[in-house]
């Protein structure tokens, strides 16, 4: 009745899908020898064993970026599993590494556009999963951001769950580089909400005014000097979390702002993009 299903087929489709012997052997019998529905077979299992760890939490991973040749152009991505043994997987981040190339290659701006671009004839989706049904860990593309400038600096923490990408403007005969490193060094470390306060949503205004306002009755200050405490803590707040107003981590004496102007009174940071795992 069944079929005669040879180990040297077995071996062969667990080397074409790194998959384990004993499922590559009841995907052939599923599939009664037939090799590419045999890898369907498998292709499905990974999408199955995706949706059914679709709520496990993908806190460990590997955070990427590329720069092209005159730093202008940059691309930053997070790829992320569920265990730390599977994050330092050398086929985990081989694959990190090829989704970067192929995103940066191709000028791709999205995480749908990464998804539906190839690999050997292979969808990165397609490699994604497949990593899933071998691994059976959720697998995903987190976060994937591009960014374009005069010179882009770009900083991966050690153990590379952070990266760090600062847009500088006016760099002509100043050590950008060195500035740019130290300042996104600030971002992941001190992880500012905007640029300046004028960068800052109206929403998140509003809500830290009402917090001290709130704060200022509690501690049963007259209403009518209410609104300046609120919004002397808006000032503060403003301080604490927009970049250019930060006391500079390396030296508390300067801001951001200050510092950037030790370079050059010109050099100034257009933007910048910060992203964590876990």
């Amino acid at each position: 009745m069944g079929v005669n299903i040879s180990a040297k087929e077995v071996n062969e489709l667990r080397k074409k899908t790194g998959s384990g012997m004993m499922d590559c052997k009841k995907a052939l019998v599923e599939a009664e020898g037939d090799f590419q529905k045999a890898i369907d077979i498998l292709r499905k299992k990974g999408q199955k064993v995706s949706v059914a760890r679709s709520n496990r939490e993908t806190s460990e991973g590997v955070v990427l970026c590329k720069l092209n040749s005159d730093e202008s152009q940059a691309s930053i991505l997070s790829f992320t599993c569920e265990t730390d043994f599977v994050a330092k997987n050398e086929d985990f981040q081989s694959l990190a590494q090829d989704i970067m190339e192929v995103a940066f290659e191709n000028n791709l701006e999205s995480i749908d556009e990464v998804l539906a671009s190839e690999i050997n004839g292979s969808t990165i989706e397609q490699l994604i999963l497949e990593m899933v049904g071998k691994i059976g860990e959720k697998i995903k593309i987190l976060d994937f951001q591009i960014m374009s400038g005069e010179k882009i600096v770009p900083y991966v923490h050690a153990g590379s769950k952070l990266g760090v990408l600062v847009s500088l403007n006016n760099t002509a005969n100043t050590d950008y580089v060195t500035a740019g490193k130290d300042i996104a060094m600030q971002i992941a470390a001190m992880n500012p909400i905007a640029l300046d306060r004028n960068q800052v949503d109206q929403s998140v205004v509003e809500k830290e005014i009402e917090i001290g306002k709130e704060q200022a009755r509690k501690e049963g200050k007259p209403e009518q000097i209410i609104e300046k405490i609120a919004q002397g803590k808006l000032q503060k707040f403003f301080k604490e979390n927009t970049l250019l107003s930060q006391s500079f981590v390396k030296d508390n004496s300067l801001t951001i702002k200050s510092y950037l102007a030790t370079f050059s009174p010109e050099l100034s940071i257009e933007s910048f993009i910060r992203i964590s795992i876990g």
